[in-house]
């Protein structure tokens, strides 16, 4: 199956490194500096819990012209850098399109994406479960316990899910199917800004969020006030026990919070503050929707977007 991978970064090259395992006929979209090493010496990947290194050759372009076709183009990029590539991809013959990452705004997007097309397209949005960060000498190392996806269409049916079985039926990954797909990326959102403000706020250093008992304190409140903010809005939290255990279970969140913040693999999490921003952002039309107290998330966004704007 011919599968275009737009965007190279840490997990758009472990997907195009699976789907290349799969037996797929893969091209990566890179620029620049990122396109020179996948040219030069392929798609090296460090598998950190296997303990091993992969090479794929992969095929490298850095435009994508209307003319070209695909397949399946899975799109995998930060959700503040999706608005500049909707135009391309409108403009793309290609049909089947899966927006991969994070997303606060899955409806808006898919509207533009579908008004700007001159053919029909099937879009679709996904969370890859992995993280890691990319060396300035290209290798990524890869943190998962096994490959996955979580994907799902905003319309209910999944019109190309025979397309994505076939691509992955070789392949050593999970594709799980979700039927409120924007319930889901929401719901995600509300743990990655408060846990990645933690980071941030303490510019990485790992241990010392560890302890900095208030703000783990403050992280926990934070994630309850998102999600009630979805709840009065009616979203369906998924998983929903993650509710649950926050509001009961405080304390044993705390402690875990301590303890993952000192496992030696969280340095290996790459984020980018920029993409936490605009998450942050995507919120505010539901908070204002919501119309709650959200003292503890407000504080927080205040605090990490003020060091943000000022360090930009």
């Amino acid at each position: 199956m011919k599968v275009l991978v737009f965007g190279a970064g840490v997990l758009g090259s472990y997907l195009a490194h699976v789907l290349v395992r799969g037996g797929n006929d893969v091209t990566v979209l890179a620029r620049g500096k990122r396109a020179e090493q996948l040219t030069k010496d392929g798609l090296v990947l460090r598998h950190y819990f296997q303990c091993k290194n992969t090479m794929d050759s992969v095929k490298v372009i850095s435009e994508l012209q209307p003319d070209d076709h695909y397949d399946l183009i899975f799109v995998v990029m930060k959700y503040n850098d999706f608005p500049a590539v909707l135009p391309i991809l409108a403009k793309n013959q290609s049909q089947n399109i899966i927006l991969v990452g994070n997303n606060g705004d899955a409806h808006e997007m898919q509207k533009n994406l579908l008004e700007m097309s001159d053919v029909r397209k099937n879009i679709l949005f996904g969370f890859q479960l992995s993280a890691g960060i990319r060396e300035a000498s290209g290798r990524v190392i890869k943190i998962h316990a096994g490959g996955q996806m979580v994907l799902g269409s905003l319309d209910g049916e999944i019109p190309i899910k025979h397309l994505l079985e076939k691509a992955f039926e070789n392949a050593k990954y999970k594709l799980t199917y979700h039927e409120d797909m924007d319930a889901w990326l929401k719901s995600h959102i509300v743990p990655i800004v408060a846990l990645n403000s933690l980071n941030y706020l303490h510019d990485g250093d790992l241990k010392k969020v560890s302890k900095d008992k208030k703000l783990l304190k403050q992280a926990i409140s934070v994630m309850d006030e998102g999600f009630q903010m979805m709840e009065k809005l009616d979203y369906t939290i998924t998983p929903a026990g993650q509710v649950d255990f926050i509001r009961k279970h405080k304390q044993g969140v705390y402690y875990g919070l301590k303890i993952i913040h000192k496992l030696p693999f969280m340095k290996f999490v790459d984020g980018s503050f920029s993409e936490i921003a605009a998450l942050f952002n995507s919120f505010d039309k539901l908070k204002q929707q919501a119309n709650i107290a959200t003292p503890h998330w407000d504080q927080l966004q205040k605090q990490a977007i003020s060091k943000f704007n000022a360090n930009v």
